[in-house]
């Protein structure tokens, strides 16, 4: 005798697309009854997930094909009115194929392989330096767990505005040192973990995406959380991508997890702008014509040359800088003429050179 363990088991594999969970376990999938030879179930499926629906049906029968002493399956398809609101967990799921943002014309991820080697900063300056060779520019900080942009750029205790509700709600960026930002950190407190699992998390990259006024953009650089995970596989399967940046710094561990995250989007089609070196060497605050290479040297080049690509720029530690932009201070606009903001100026003008970009 088919039992309802057995039938759902059966269908496990069906699955979404973005988040590459069950629809059982996206709740989007009820077993009615199984009565032999007949069972009957129910989908009810998200608004932004309706593309998948004839998939399902279609994958639901054919499961039902090999399911011992099932004959025939009844599918009931409803859609689920409800909505999530804007900083909150939802399931989120991908559609099929990638859907562009409006107005945003160059969407860039910054990714790393570990935490610690500085892309925030990086994300954060280059943002700021693009904005000041006369871009449109947006921010977009994806490191759900852990987003420190806010402080990076003296907003934490700013609270975007909210407008609209249902289906129509926007979320309106923060607009400040010439860029639009949006960051989980300028939704919950600051002591506030977020504990989530993937479908979750992917669920608010995509409002941060597609729910936010972004408005005109040339360019949205998104701030990836090290690693590749979840949040990489969201992005790369949301929205079409001009390319990502990969930081390193010249340590050997850096490296070596610096390959997989360069590896895992070249896997997914996504093109590789080139890599950035961070902390290339250390300049002395009483000694300014001293550099000291405290991390040894070599590896963002190594890198870049391995998977021949662009080794976009080098970047030195400055402890003035780097301790202004823990104080909402960017690089850029706080000591425009240092060695460190000359570069992420620098890198500002090769990632537009490498897009054949114009002002």
């Amino acid at each position: 005798m088919t039992t309802n363990e057995q039938v759902l088991k059966a269908l496990d594999c069906v699955k979404d697309v973005g988040s590459g969970s069950s629809i059982s376990e996206l709740g989007w999938f009820k077993l009615i009854s199984v009565k032999p030879p007949k069972m009957v179930v129910r989908l009810t499926i998200p608004d932004f997930a309706q593309s998948q629906r004839e998939r399902f049906a279609n994958e639901i029968r054919e499961v039902v094909k090999n399911i011992e002493g099932i004959d025939e399956v009844q599918i009931e398809i409803g859609q689920s009115s409800s909505h999530t609101p804007i900083g909150q967990a939802g399931h989120g799921a991908q559609t099929q194929g990638l859907n562009p943002i409006p107005k945003v014309k160059n969407v860039i991820a910054i990714s790393s392989g570990k935490g610690g080697v500085g892309k925030s900063t990086i994300a954060v300056n280059l943002a700021c330096a693009l904005s000041q060779k006369g871009f449109k520019v947006g921010l977009l900080d994806a490191d759900i767990y852990g987003p420190n942009t806010p402080y990076m750029l003296g907003v934490s205790q700013i609270t975007p505005e909210v407008i609209g509700s249902g289906a129509e709600q926007k979320i309106n960026p923060i607009e400040t040192c010439g860029i639009g930002m949006i960051s989980m950190g300028l939704l919950i407190d600051q002591d506030q973990p977020v504990i989530w699992r993937g479908p979750m998390l992917n669920g608010i990259i995509r409002q941060f995406l597609y729910q936010a006024s972004w408005g005109e953009r040339d360019f949205l650089i998104v701030d990836l959380p090290p690693g590749t995970g979840d949040a990489q596989l969201s992005l790369a399967q949301a929205v079409p991508m001009a390319g990502v940046i990969i930081v390193t710094t010249p340590q050997n561990v850096s490296l070596q997890d610096s390959r997989r995250g360069l590896a895992m989007f070249k896997q997914m089609n996504v093109p590789v702008l080139g890599v950035v070196e961070n902390m290339t060497y250390f300049i002395p605050p009483d000694q300014p014509n001293k550099t000291y290479k405290i991390f040894g040297s070599g590896g963002g080049k190594q890198l870049a040359s391995e998977n021949d690509v662009l080794l976009l720029a080098q970047i030195p530690i400055e402890t003035d800088i780097y301790s202004g932009t823990g104080n909402g201070l960017p690089v850029v606009h706080t000591s425009r003429e240092s060695i460190t903001a000359k570069a992420f100026l620098e890198l500002a003008d090769t990632v537009v050179a490498s897009l054949s970009i114009t002002s």
